[in-house]
């Protein structure tokens, strides 16, 4: 039970970044199972997309990109994406037969032996002479904290347990956060709700025309400028404003998606402000998003002063057998698929330096 498996690369999370890192180990000539392994704690294919809720549907997803060497196409827009993405990822794996262990929770990645990496699981250990960690942001929600918070004799619920609009019917509900969640939830449950409020820290930016390659580029060179200081990253999305659609338009209009500052402290009864405004709330809903799950990786020590991991590229600064995809910049589909190639790029590299070593 306690032998430790050695290979050459781990592969940790099956979304749309470990996939992608995956293809590419595979086309440069590296065979799943004994030159890499792929981990996934998930209970079946489709990374954190088979946990959206049932309303998001394909069409409402905003930008994915297919993964690389198979397109998606002919997707039935009204389908839920949790269903779309599962199906798409299942047919993935097999096509290029990726052999995904699942379910398997990594607890700890340490410094081993001999200068490789130890990967420890619930399903034994494994030995690696590098490492693409692609575990993503859903397993760690965030909740931030205000005063009075534990009084509160409603119900609390993240983004992350969101199932739909009906079981809000006849409640007043507050939604707190910004992005694009918070206004999709809005928009869903004002139908149902009694009442509906919606608090942010800052005012919301909206987003007019298309979105085209120079201001996507634009906004990955901001997020990419706070990984390589070793700041936390933040999403895509925050500094791109959010899309100002049909729907998001009808929502401006009506006054669902009116926009209150964040308030103060939270009562048995609802929420309330500093200069003595209150509101009454059976749910506070906190669209507030997610953090990078990187807490497996806390044994190597690559935090910097400022909470975040320093990456160039794809690499930890701090140790170059590590690779980061589908963390910061590379957050997005597309920047996942890139990210998966540019990790495994500089990973054949390190492999084939360190045998030219050995030799």
């Amino acid at each position: 039970m306690n032998r430790v498996r050695e290979t050459e690369v781990v592969v940790i999370g099956a979304g749309q970044a470990g996939l992608s890192a995956a293809y590419h180990l595979r086309r440069t000539g590296l065979e799943p199972e004994r030159d890499f392994v792929v981990l996934d704690h998930s209970p079946g294919p489709g990374g954190a997309w088979q946990f959206r809720w049932p309303t998001l549907t394909y069409g409402k997803v905003h930008g994915m990109h297919s993964l690389p060497g198979m397109e998606l196409t002919g997707a039935d827009p009204g389908r839920p994406s949790a269903e779309v993405v599962a199906e798409y990822f299942t047919a993935y794996e097999r096509e290029f037969d990726l052999r995904v262990r699942r379910p398997v929770d990594v607890r700890a990645v340490r410094e081993g032996p001999g200068g490789r990496l130890l990967v420890g699981t619930s399903d034994g250990d494994w030995s690696a002479r590098a490492l693409i960690n692609a575990t993503g942001t859903w397993d760690r929600p965030f909740w931030p904290r205000y005063p009075g918070q534990e009084t509160f004799r409603g119900r609390q619920l993240h983004t992350a347990g969101y199932a739909g609009p009906e079981e809000f019917a006849g409640q007043r509900v507050v939604v707190v956060g910004g992005g694009a969640s918070g206004t999709q939830h809005l928009l869903e449950i004002a139908p149902y709700a009694a009442a509906t409020t919606w608090v942010t820290r800052r005012p919301p930016v909206f987003r007019e025309g298309p979105f085209d390659e120079d201001a996507g580029r634009a906004a990955v060179a901001l997020v990419e400028e706070r990984v390589r200081q070793g700041l936390p990253p933040e999403s895509v999305v925050s500094v791109t404003g959010l899309p100002l659609n049909d729907a998001v338009r009808a929502g401006l209009d009506s006054g669902v998606l009116d926009r209150q500052p964040m308030f103060d402290r939270i009562t048995p009864d609802g929420v309330a402000w500093a200069d003595g405004r209150q509101v009454s709330a059976d749910v506070i809903l906190w669209a507030t998003g997610f953090r990078a799950a990187v807490d497996h990786l806390a044994p190597l020590r690559l935090r910097e002063p400022g909470g975040g991991i320093r990456v160039e590229g794809t690499r930890a600064v701090a140790d170059p057998r590590i690779h980061l995809v589908g963390y910061g910049p590379s957050a997005s589909t597309v920047g996942a698929n890139r990210a998966g190639r540019a990790a495994v790029r500089d990973i054949r590299r390190l492999l084939a330096g360190e045998e030219r070593l050995a030799a």
